[in-house]
């Protein structure tokens, strides 16, 4: 059973690896157990010892894996903690403790307290790195044979645990050895398994300490998470609910426990178990198989943990919808146990435990012996299971006071009379934590009820009602169906739509008296958004004169490396930094004559990046300029010069002021010595960094106080810190190609040249590949059934790696310091999505329990629910196959978000998650205009107060006030037509110098160019009306029809060349 282990400074198991001094061991209790060990093994020498006269204990290497070995107990017993790859040699006179430098250094204290507890020397053997130990074990062995020599030259027993097979290079070679010396060789672990059976006070503190994690964490945690999952009927997997449930024992807060981290562990990994299969034992391990809850169902739950490396257990049997043999083996095992229970007193054979038990099930049911578990527990300790303490029908050892026992009771493999697979088959099983003491048994983990009211439950009743009545109206033929449609009524029911339309008032009633409550604080309002543009006054192209680079012709040139523009103006080259050029177009005549066109920002137009009150006040602006050129080839060069030069500018001031605008972050800590660093490998990120080399996989590691992303390449890494996380993801694939973990930060960050909220890592777990040959596969082809199999492999490792890597993470933000951080790592809730289109494309949106997401498609989309203000439900209606869903924010400055075009099948299934989300939802006819009904609250929000709040979204409201909804439909317009007027203001107003542009804005720039400035022909016809309003109003008849011919030849031709235009351009 491999579990994960406690990383914290004093582990559960005691090691004491690579510490230092940083342990120190308890010489009082060290010097106390040392003289209960002589004396123990010198009054029971012969029928437990094995008439050993030395005791040889090797203890093994440090292992990862969750294991119970006798010399590891001896070494937390006597000496507080482990010391691994450490010989402990007992003798009548001498200790011997053969180890490294640093364990020894620590076990040096304990001479003295062993000379004065029971009269013996410590000799240290200290073993250096790149020894093996052979000629300290000589040394050992001399030690050993002098002993023998002089007490008992016939007798040479020495004493070691046979079970325990050596590890590592210097217990194969001590084993090797010991085996060779020529001694009697003699099994103790009877000695010490009875040594282990009776807890002094300490130890039974730790038993109950332990005892109390467990109930609590099947109070708190277990019993609550099964409740939950079987009434909302959620899909859960047994290795989902023990993988929460090992959470919660090593971190005993969550349970409600106030024990220290470090001091407690798992027995073994949490056991559910339900849908027909069962097994009893420790060693069971929940699959991942989804929970069953149907009726006559059973689930088996078992949660054992420790403190300080005492072992506690408990073990529930929970029946849903139990049927007659159900209810009576439950009840005939309650019984049972509690009589086995009763027997454990002082005095009394051990064996009267199970012989009880099978007396009272002889009784009550006989026809269930045969299903009873063979015993009825073992001895609990230091040990999950001490080997001499078998609670069976055989062992006539003698119970004692301090002996501790997990008394585990069941009926295995049981038959149900169904054709249901699930349920046809089921066991049932009681564990309790008992501590034997002078005059009863305390059952130390009897705060998690067994009692049949706690763990029987019913859903059945309701159903068992309505069936009676319907029995009665199927005899009457056409009767049925009136009775069954009046059934309800008649039985005063709530349907659970009554219910959820109950739960809606109540949240409208509070949602309106929280906004009520905001808006009178001032606490939203609309404001504009738009940060402040940064000026290019501080652009220069040249210091002065003399930096002019010299004319080579009186020709348009570009100066790259000033970012500069020179044009011929009056006989001089006059620069001009590319910043100040707004746009640049080129036009050919008929004549073959080729213009180009440049228009520049200028103070006054919207969003310039001049302001109109600088401090060149006097100064005369230069709007635009033409030239004309019969060179078509460098006109074309000139302008693809100057549009390159100003995007690459322009990118690079907009990332400037973007990396002004970001929040100071604090410096990542890196692991260092502290701890090893959590990876995972082999990822990519998205958004992508910058650059035309070749994208890179990356690694990303959790350190200190925050992750780290690099590739091979140094410019690539990013920094995000735990402190400025506010969601963490992670989603498996399943139908996806991708699986993730997600990071939606509180503040900004850059990755390259991007500023961003939310950085995602992934990994593709299959290849995007093409078969060549048209030729079509057969689904039985072998091939094409082991491609499929490895692709399911290659999914499955990648989703448990990064499983791993999320737990591991879990496990870091559970430490105290990042408790105020409240981090952890959320999974979206797949079986709760549905379809819609968040931005442009169709995308399958999924919550999750603290956020409406969607992270597959870009941009994400990452909604915190608790910043949600209400959600209307819009175009909903009969004959619809879709509808919208606009979330309204708590601040009522961010603009409303709409996602469209969501399948009116999941309409029901999304009510139902806002109302157990406690988000409250309105329902319209038609797209709303939220900008402005958002801009009317918060201009005049006590009148929105006075009207009622949110009540006037109220469709069964408003609809009863017919005279107002004329005003109502007039104030209300499809917000398509907002979006599409405010999209042709933005695409009209000039370009800032700081904006952000991103790959498709770049492509699309050269087609909104020329639409911003003014066509030719445009320019023409305000000429001619200037000529007009100058007094050429004298024209002949002849010349104003020659001008109408013109004009009306202009306007039919404007199509071909409009076509054109656009060819040209596409």
């Amino acid at each position: 059973m491999a579990d994960h282990r406690n990383g914290n400074g004093q582990p559960p198991n005691g090691k004491a690896t690579a510490a230092g001094n940083t342990y120190s061991i308890d010489l009082n209790s060290f010097g106390e157990r040392l003289k209960t060990l002589y004396s123990h093994w010198n009054e029971h020498k012969s029928d437990l010892w094995g008439s050993s006269d030395v005791l040889a204990i090797a203890m093994p290497p440090a292992s990862e894996d969750l294991r119970y070995l006798k010399s590891s107990a001896l070494n937390i017993w006597l000496l507080g903690y482990e010391f691994p790859d450490t010989i402990m040699v007992f003798m009548k006179k001498q200790i011997h403790f053969l180890s490294s430098q640093k364990k020894v250094s620590l076990l040096d204290v304990v001479k003295r307290s062993a000379k004065e507890a029971v009269g013996v020397d410590v000799v240290m053997h200290v073993k250096a790195k790149s020894d093996d130990g052979t000629a300290l074990m000589e040394a050992i062995f001399r030690a050993i044979r002098a002993q023998f020599k002089a007490d008992n030259p016939d007798s040479s027993v020495v004493g070691h645990i046979a079970r325990e097979v050596p590890e590592g290079n210097l217990l194969e070679t001590w084993a090797e050895k010991l085996k060779n010396a020529n001694f009697q060789l003699s099994d103790v672990a009877n000695g010490l398994s009875d040594l282990f059976a009776v807890k002094d006070k300490e130890e039974l503190v730790n038993v109950k300490k332990a005892a109390f994690l467990t109930t609590n964490v099947m109070n708190n945690i277990v019993v609550p998470k099964l409740e939950n999952v079987i009434d909302e009927e959620k899909k859960v997997t047994h290795s989902v609910l023990m993988n929460e449930t090992e959470k919660a024992i090593l971190e005993p807060s969550k349970a409600g426990a106030k024990l220290k981290a470090e001091n407690v562990d798992i027995c073994y990994p949490p056991i559910f178990q339900s849908g027909g299969e069962f097994d009893l034992r420790p060693s069971a391990a929940s699959n991942d198989e989804l929970l069953y809850y149907d009726s006559a169902s059973v689930i088996i739950c078992a949660v054992g943990s420790r403190y300080k490396s005492y072992c506690s257990n408990v073990a529930r049997t929970f029946l849903i919808d139990a049927n007659p043999l159900q209810s009576k083996a439950y009840g005939v095992l309650l019984k049972a146990h509690d009589a086995a229970i009763s027997e454990l007193k002082p005095d009394n054979k051990v064996s009267a435990a199970y012989k009880a038990a099978l007396l009272v099930v002889e009784k009550d049911a006989p026809e269930l012996v045969p299903h009873l578990t063979k015993s009825a527990g073992t001895g609990i300790g230091l040990e999950f299971r001490e080997s001499g303490l078998n609670l069976n029908a055989k062992n006539d050892r003698v119970v004692k006071a301090g002996m501790v026992f997990n008394v585990s009771l069941g009926f295995q493999n049981l038959q149900n009379q169904t054709n249901n697979p699930k349920n046809r088959n089921f066991s049932l099983l009681l564990s309790d934590t008992v501590i034997v003491d002078n005059d009863k048994s305390e059952v130390v983990t009897s705060k998690s009820s067994k009692a049949v009211k706690d763990v029987a439950y019913s859903f059945n009743e309701d159903e068992e009602e309505e069936e009676k009545p319907k029995g009665k109206a199927e005899a009457n033929g056409t009767d049925a169906l009136m009775s069954k449609t009046t059934l309800r009524s008649d039985n005063h029911e709530i349907s659970k739509e009554e219910l959820r339309r109950q739960h809606q008032a109540e949240l409208a009633r509070q949602k309106n008296e929280e906004t009520a409550r905001r808006l009178a604080g001032g606490g939203s309002g609309t404001g504009d958004n738009r940060a402040a543009v940064r000026t290019s006054t501080d652009l220069i192209a040249y210091k002065n004169v003399n930096d002019l680079p010299p004319p080579k012709d009186l020709m348009i040139q570009i100066d790259q490396k000033n970012e500069a523009v020179l044009l011929p103006i009056y006989g001089s080259m006059v620069p001009f930094h590319v910043a100040t050029i707004r746009t640049v177009s080129s036009q050919q005549d008929t004549n073959r004559n080729c213009y180009v066109r440049i228009i520049f920002n200028v103070p006054g137009t919207p969003f310039s990046s001049l302001d109109a009150n600088s401090k060149f006040q006097g100064s005369i602006y230069l709007k635009e300029v033409s030239f004309r050129s019969k060179d078509p080839r460098h006109i074309s060069e000139v302008v693809q010069q100057i549009k390159t030069l100003r995007r690459q500018v322009v990118a690079r001031e907009s990332e400037r002021a973007e990396r002004a605008t970001l929040v100071t972050q604090e410096k990542l800590q890196l692991a260092g010595n502290r701890f090893k660093p959590i990876r995972l490998s082999d990822l990519w990120i998205r958004p992508v960094f910058g650059g035309r080399g070749r994208k890179l996989p990356g690694t990303l590691e959790a350190h200190v106080n925050g992750f780290r992303y690099s590739t091979t390449r140094q410019d690539e890494r990013v920094d995000v810190m735990f402190a400025n996380i506010k969601h963490a993801f992670f989603q498996p694939a399943e139908n996806e190609m991708i699986t993730l973990l997600h990071f939606h930060l509180h503040n900004h960050i850059m990755v390259g040249n991007k500023k961003t909220k939310d950085v995602q890592f992934y990994c593709e777990v299959m290849d995007v590949v093409q078969t060549l040959g048209g030729g079509k596969r057969s689904a039985y082809d072998p091939d094409e059934i082991e491609e499929e199999q490895r692709e399911r492999d290659r999914k499955n490792k990648i989703n448990m790696d990064f499983q791993s890597f999320v737990n591991r993470v879990n496990d870091l933000w559970g430490q105290p310091q990042f408790s105020g951080l409240d981090l952890e790592f959320d999974q979206p809730l797949r079986e709760l999505g549905f379809h819609g289109v968040p931005y442009k494309s169709s995308a399958f949106i999924v919550p999750s329990s603290t956020c409406l997401v969607e992270l597959i498609e870009t941009p994400f989309l990452v909604v915190t629910l608790s910043e949600i203000e209400i959600v209307n439900l819009e175009r909903v209606g009969l004959g619809q196959k879709n509808f919208d869903l606009t979330i309204v924010f708590k601040d009522f400055k961010r603009d409303v978000l709409r996602i469209d075009s969501i399948p009116s099948t999941a309409l029901d299934g999304i009510k139902e998650w806002l109302d157990t989300t406690d988000i409250k939802y309105y329902e319209s006819r038609l797209n709303l205009n939220w900008r402005q009904i958002l801009k009317t609250i918060t201009d005049d929000p006590q009148s929105f107060i006075d009207d009622g709040g949110w009540e006037f979204l109220n469709l069964e409201a408003t609809d009863s006030e017919s005279g107002q909804s004329e005003e109502s439909d007039q104030g209300y317009e499809p917000s398509d037509v907002e979006v599409e007027s405010e999209s042709e203001d933005e695409d009209s107003d000039s370009e800032s110098l700081v904006e952000s542009e991103d790959d498709d804005e770049e492509d699309s720039e050269e087609e909104s160019e020329e639409e911003k400035g003014k066509t030719w022909e445009e320019l023409e016809r305000e000429a001619t009306n200037a000529d007009r309003e100058h007094g050429d109003e004298s024209d002949s008849e002849e010349e104003r029809k020659r001008r109408k011919m013109k004009a009306f030849g202009k306007s039919r031709a404007a199509p071909n060349r409009s076509a054109s235009k656009r060819s040209k351009l596409r």
